[in-house]
């Protein structure tokens, strides 16, 4: 299920603040991190954004 436009327009990456891009309706669904130099990805959880570093997976 994609998050709403105006819920994903106000997010932004807790490492960089960049914004974030939404891929909730991939297998395994994710915010990916626009950042040039941050790029993290993270998990997405029965519908609602884990915004922690910590639980952000690296880019490969």
């Amino acid at each position: 299920m994609p998050l709403e436009a105006g819920l994903l327009s106000i997010l932004a990456c807790p490492a960089c603040h960049s914004a974030l891009k939404d891929r909730s309706e991939a297998d395994t669904p994710e915010l990916i991190c626009t950042g040039t130099e941050c790029g993290l990805a993270y998990p997405v959880r029965d519908g609602i954004p884990v915004l922690l570093v910590d639980e952000a997976r690296r880019p490969a």
